[in-house]
């Protein structure tokens, strides 16, 4: 992927959230007239994350490649506008005051224990006991978290106790282009 098929990506990203602000849907690549490149189209995960002065104003993404990456930068952003449980729908008068961050994601592969995570190298996912969470790579860096942090946090997220990821859980890594 190289510089202008991020910044493709990233103008994809805006119009599509401007689509859905004005028309209350999804837009599709002819709507926004975009130009689809080979590097935009490679399968792989991603997430779109929100900032607006410099807060987090909404973050969702799929960790697993199944789809082209502009449609999951398409669909996603939308959503972290519009569907992230933990903020209100993003309004015409704060559109101009986001700022977005994309993470293109590797498949993530499983490690044989927590002591293989890599902070801020690795994104992570956790599971136990039929619950999961999932932290960026940039996560733990940006919050000034060690991995012994990080995991309290990733197993809060799950909603498992603080110290549940000490035992019987499984993790997998995953290393993301941030742009």
């Amino acid at each position: 992927m190289n510089d202008d098929d991020k910044k493709r990506l990233l103008m994809l990203a805006r119009a599509s959230i401007k689509y859905y602000l004005k028309n209350g849907r999804l837009a599709s690549v002819k709507e926004l007239d975009a130009k689809i490149t080979p590097g935009m189209s490679q399968i792989m995960g991603g997430f779109v994350t929100l900032h607006k002065n410099g807060q987090l104003r909404g973050c969702i993404g799929e960790i697993f490649p199944t789809r082209e990456l502009y449609k999951v930068v398409m669909e996603r952003a939308v959503d972290s506008a519009f569907n992230d449980y933990r903020f209100r729908p993003l309004t015409d008068e704060e559109f101009d005051a986001i700022d977005i961050e994309i993470s293109a994601l590797s498949m993530p592969e499983p490690v044989e224990s927590w002591k293989d995570i890599i902070i801020g190298k690795h994104g992570m996912t956790l599971e136990k006991n039929g619950r999961s969470a999932v932290f960026l790579p940039q996560v733990a860096p940006e919050q000034g978290w060690g991995i012994e942090e990080t995991l309290t946090h990733l197993a809060v997220k799950a909603g498992l106790s603080p110290d549940d990821w000490e035992s019987g859980c499984s993790f997998k890594v995953f290393e993301a282009i941030v742009f």
